[in-house]
């Protein structure tokens, strides 16, 4: 009974779309947390310390990425032993309150050291349930759709994590905007966490209408599903094999890939160059518009040619354009802090700022570039285009490594403990390796005042995974998932 003839083309695109669209909202309820970091973080710390204070925010961001796996691993068993409808339904509405709960928290003016404590709470149920919602989302419509196209299907779900930070970032230049930046800074940072509450609302009655994965359907029928996923995917020496070689042979070098070339963009940008907030959001957000169709691009390409080239060519190339792309970034940004500080020169007869002294020892430094004055005047700086074009370059990489991802894991591992076994390394990956590198990088800036010294970690960890990953790591995209369940 295979996919191709039991599932409409109507029915097979209900499903993608059903299953991007939860999947994309609880990305922007994740993101949405790091997208107002530097906006956020000076209301929730004790005042007098910027730079503390935006480290100790990324930390607390850095937890929803820690606790990943464990998620990952509870709502993993229950995909593989319940059904994986009835587990990304769980994980969208704890994902979903706990990200209203931050558009009504009291800040440290408030309630004082409660404010960080029941923010790094609520981070921790946010990341416990995105732990599960990827492995759902992916494995659901993975085993619904055509083996020969799999990396072509999958590849909107590989969208949804982009497409979840372009969404956080537009509804924060939105609301902004109508509100404008004092009441945007004083309350209106609350309204994209309330919106949650409508989006997941929106999801869950899309979500309640779907039926369960064909596969594990006929798995459940024949008495082959598994009753200790955990036991069986880790402790089986031939499963912890798929699950190492995975981990560090794709999906670690894969997480930094693609969070240095967008969150760790957004930072730097904000952070170590101090360009306009307003102009970051925009920037960044302009390039994921450009990138996001090249997810699809390389997913169907690795139905093709193979996932793992595509995959290990993108591990390789970030490693050898991530410096020379950064230093392209300084100098747009740099031309316009020239700009800005001749004319002030010609009034006060200062000295000219050169790119060290932007760093000036710490994340925090006065002076802003690309000041924002409508999206119109933005676009019409040559500085601005440039900074779109180098992060379009980044997410090049980025598409490369994540577009192919979805379809190898569930290849690589066999259906009765797929929903466990590919969450895990595909978390530690994106989660550990991936989701903290923004602290680490910004912190080793700070630390070291170089402001490409951050890049190291990414750079290590891609070059790690390219090289474990070509001799390890097999090629799948011919591989039949129905076939092993067909008895």
């Amino acid at each position: 009974m295979p996919a191709e003839s039991t599932i409409s083309r109507a029915r097979l695109w209900q499903v993608i779309a059903a299953s991007s669209v939860g999947t994309m909202i609880e990305w922007y309820d994740f993101y949405i947390f790091g997208s107002l970091a530097t906006i956020i973080a000076p209301l929730f710390y004790p005042s007098g310390n910027d730079t503390w204070a935006l480290i100790a925010y990324l930390s607390t961001f850095a937890v929803g990425f820690v606790v990943r796996p464990f998620g990952a691993l509870v709502f993993g068993r229950i995909g593989d032993v319940v059904g994986r409808k009835y587990a990304f339904l769980v994980t969208l509405v704890v994902m979903g309150g706990a990200t209203a709960i931050v558009g009504v928290l009291p800040t440290f003016a408030t309630i004082g050291y409660a404010a960080p404590v029941a923010l790094l709470l609520i981070r921790v149920a946010q990341g416990f349930a995105l732990g599960g919602e990827y492995g759902g989302a992916a494995v659901y419509v993975a085993e619904h759709v055509p083996d020969s196209k799999r990396g072509f299907y999958t590849s909107f779900i590989q969208i949804t994590a982009s497409l979840g930070l372009f969404v956080s970032l537009a509804v924060i230049f939105l609301v902004q905007a109508m509100l404008g930046p004092e009441a945007f800074r004083a309350w209106g940072w609350r309204v994209p966490f309330l919106i949650s509450i409508f989006l997941v609302g929106v999801s869950l009655y899309i979500r309640m209408r779907m039926k369960e994965s064909p596969i594990l359907e006929h798995l459940k029928s024949k008495g082959m599903t598994s009753s200790a996923p955990l036991k069986e995917a880790f402790t089986q020496w031939e499963n912890l094999k798929r699950v190492l070689i995975s981990l560090f042979g794709a999906t670690a070098g894969q997480g930094v890939v693609w969070y240095t070339g967008q969150f760790y963009a957004l930072f730097y940008l904000q952070t170590i160059l101090k360009v306009h907030s307003t102009s970051a959001n925009c920037i960044v957000a302009i390039a994921l518009i450009f990138g996001m169709p090249l997810f699809v691009l390389f997913g169907s390409l690795s139905d093709r040619i193979g996932r793992k080239r595509i995959m290990m060519s993108g591990c390789l190339l970030a490693v050898l354009f991530y410096i020379p792309v950064y230093h392209g970034m300084q100098w747009a940004a740099g031309s316009n802090v020239v700009s800005v500080v001749s004319a002030r020169n010609a009034v006060t007869g200062a000295v000219s700022l050169t790119p060290q002294s932007m760093v000036d020892g710490g994340l925090v430094n006065a002076l802003e570039v690309l000041p924002y004055h409508g999206l119109g005047a933005l676009l019409e700086t040559p500085s601005a285009w440039l900074l779109i074009a180098l992060i379009f370059v980044q997410l090049i990489f980025v598409a490369m490594v994540y577009g192919p991802i979805a379809a190898y894991l569930v290849e690589a591992f066999p259906a009765r403990i797929r929903y466990t076994a590919l969450s895990l390394p595909y978390h530690i990956g994106n989660g550990i390796f991936g989701g903290l590198l923004p602290l680490i990088g910004l912190t080793i800036v700070a630390t070291t005042g170089d402001i490409y010294a951050g890049l190291y970690y990414p750079m290590a960890v891609a070059a790690l995974t390219f090289v474990i990953g070509s001799i390890f790591l097999k090629e799948t995209h011919k591989h039949k998932i129905w076939k092993e369940v067909e008895s």
